[in-house]
């Protein structure tokens, strides 16, 4: 063991520390009832002096920061969810439904391509129903982009044929493609291939950033709690090193400062986790009232009902409890590192 110049310093700030626990009395004539009552008392105030103290402004600060993290993390993490099962939704509506486009073309019956269509359509195994839009069906979904009070006649509006699949039986969609170009020329079919893959590909994106804004919190919030404990160490440094050196575990020291982190990251990491179900929640009611609004449709249509499932609200748990845990690891590490260099 080599002598640390702050020895002295250290020792002193010992004796303070130790000062702070009464002694026992040292009279003779008390009884052994006496005895074990005053080792009692001093038990008790030595649990009760700490070698972190409980409480400080550089404490209430760590808490806030790790409750600002924990709630940024477990928004991006709802966020994600949310788009997860959005995407799932959409995937399962879309592959149950085949569309069939029949455009009009000149010397040719639209109706009659379009009744010739629905025949063959619904005679194909796999199809479990099939439905052909009027005419004053097909114009009507133009409204959203075209408006209302336009005379749509002489455009060349094209009647679309909705293909319920079977899910029992699937469908040959090569087969049916091929069969329409056969019989009618003018019509297309269409099994949305290219829309799901768009759906795939934004879910994960959106999974991806969700994942890469999570681990830069993290990185975040262990540099704050790796200048906390620092700060904690720094004001505790004489008491730290004279406890080194007398022979204290390494253990036990580190242990010290792990459960006070781990209590300010329980605070924390509860504190942002319950003001992320709640904003979810509120979201929830929120887009109840808004829904009858055309952004509310749009809102509706990108995340669904704008309900985060029961998943999710595990997940924002599990991130609250997770970053807790980090706290107390950090800390432990930190001041392990620290004693390791005093040897």
């Amino acid at each position: 063991m080599r002598f640390s110049p702050r020895l002295p310093l250290a020792f002193s700030s010992f004796l303070r520390f130790r000062e702070e626990t009464p002694p026992l009395p040292r009279d003779s004539t008390l009884d052994e009832a006496t005895i074990e009552d005053g080792a009692a008392r001093e038990a008790e105030h030595r649990r009760e002096v700490s070698l972190v103290p409980p409480t400080s402004i550089a404490g209430r600060a760590l808490v806030t920061v790790i409750a600002i993290m924990t709630f940024l993390a477990a928004i991006g993490a709802g966020t994600a969810v949310l788009i997860a099962d959005a995407s799932h939704e959409w995937r399962g509506e879309v592959s149950r439904e085949v569309t069939i486009q029949v455009h009009p073309t000149a010397n040719r019956d639209l109706d009659a391509d379009t009744t010739a269509a629905l025949t063959l359509t619904r005679a194909t195994p796999g199809v479990a129903d099939a439905r052909a839009y009027t005419k004053a069906e097909s114009e009507s979904l133009l409204q959203p982009w075209l408006g209302s009070g336009l005379d749509l006649s002489d455009l060349p509006v094209p009647r679309l044929i909705v293909i319920a699949l079977d899910n029992g039986v699937s469908l040959d969609v090569a087969a049916l493609r091929q069969k329409l170009t056969a019989k009618i020329p003018t019509a297309s079919l269409d099994d949305h291939r290219l829309w799901l893959e768009r759906l795939d590909g934004m879910a994960q994106s959106v999974v991806v950033i969700a994942i890469i804004f999570f681990l830069l919190v993290l990185a975040a919030m262990s540099f704050a709690i790796a200048f906390a404990t620092q700060g904690a160490m720094a004001e505790n440094r004489g008491i730290i090193e004279v406890l080194h050196f007398v022979g204290a575990a390494d253990s036990y020291i580190s242990r010290q400062f792990q459960y006070h982190f781990l209590r300010l990251g329980l605070r924390g990491g509860a504190l942002g986790g319950a003001c992320a179900i709640f904003l979810f929640l509120f979201g929830e009611v929120f887009s109840s009232w808004w829904k009858a609004t055309p952004a509310g449709d749009q809102m509706q249509l990108l995340f669904g009902s704008f309900s985060l499932s029961l998943k999710g609200y595990a997940i924002i748990v599990l991130i609250s409890g997770f970053i807790a845990l980090l706290t107390g690891f950090v800390s432990r590490e930190i001041v392990y590192r620290h004693l390791r260099g005093l040897n």
